[in-house]
């Protein structure tokens, strides 16, 4: 994948044959003191239907050459729930909204109004002070489409909850659709 410039994600041998492969662009970490894009630019790009069929047929004919046996070839990108699987997903992700969880209830909070048997959880993916991972989130419902909220209501408090890599079970980006395009992100 390497030399026609995608990175793999994963590989997957279903029942009936089914061998699929999951695809995506390279990425690296912004440098230090690198200009932030104009407005209205995207910084990702995405792999497209041209890129998954270029795969397809280069690696049809690997796995004919090699002898690999399959009924039938997927290649695909890892989607809008993409799942975060390494340290370097969590960095790509940073301060994206993501469904994360845990392997064990949290337990008994210091203090704070989150049911101890929780293990799932949405929120904003965060570096914590101390170098970790943390979902910041709030319990506040969403405000519905031309519903007037008032000014002087106070918002619901946030929660933050810090993790290591080993508490997760399982941590995907939110499949957020917006359908009126994309926006900045705010500051």
């Amino acid at each position: 994948m390497t030399g026609l410039g995608y990175d793999l994600v994963e590989i997957e041998r279903s029942a009936g044959g089914l061998l699929r492969i999951t695809i995506d662009l390279p990425w690296q970490a912004p440098e230090e003191g690198a200009p932030e894009l104009p407005e209205g630019m995207a910084p990702a790009q995405f792999v497209t239907v041209e890129d998954c069929e270029k795969v397809t047929r280069q690696l049809q004919f690997a796995l004919e050459v090699d002898g690999v046996d399959y009924a039938r070839l997927e290649v695909s990108s890892p989607g809008i729930d993409r799942l975060l699987r390494h340290e370097q997903d969590f960095i790509r992700f940073e301060g994206e909204m993501v469904d994360l969880t845990l392997k064990e209830p949290i337990g008994a909070a210091g203090g704070e109004k989150i049911n101890a048997n929780r293990k799932k959880f949405r929120g904003t993916l965060e570096r914590a002070e101390g170098g970790g991972w943390q979902l910041v989130w709030s319990d506040e419902p969403p405000v519905k489409p031309g519903v007037r909220v008032s000014k002087k209501r106070e918002p619901a408090p946030l929660h933050a909850l810090g993790f290591t890599l080993d508490e997760l079970r399982e941590v995907r980006l939110a499949p957020i659709v917006n359908f009126k395009g994309r926006a900045a992100k705010p500051e």
